[in-house]
């Protein structure tokens, strides 16, 4: 699995960094960022919900 933050719909709300910090972060602007883009074991589950929880799907799941 991977992830995929489009920082031009991102607001940064910052759901996903308090789901799951070791993927997500935030620029100075608040933007998203990836830590990483593909987690395994329970950072994966932890950011498939921090996916879900953005909104306004600023992130994304792709399995590879």
């Amino acid at each position: 699995m991977r992830i995929v933050a489009d920082t031009g719909v991102c607001v940064g709300e910052g759901q996903c960094v308090l789901t799951d910090p070791g993927v997500f972060d935030q620029d100075d602007d608040g933007i998203v960022t990836l830590l990483t883009d593909r987690p395994e074991g329970g950072a994966a589950d932890r950011a498939g919900n921090a996916v879900a929880l953005c909104p306004t799907s600023a992130s994304s799941i792709i399995e590879d």
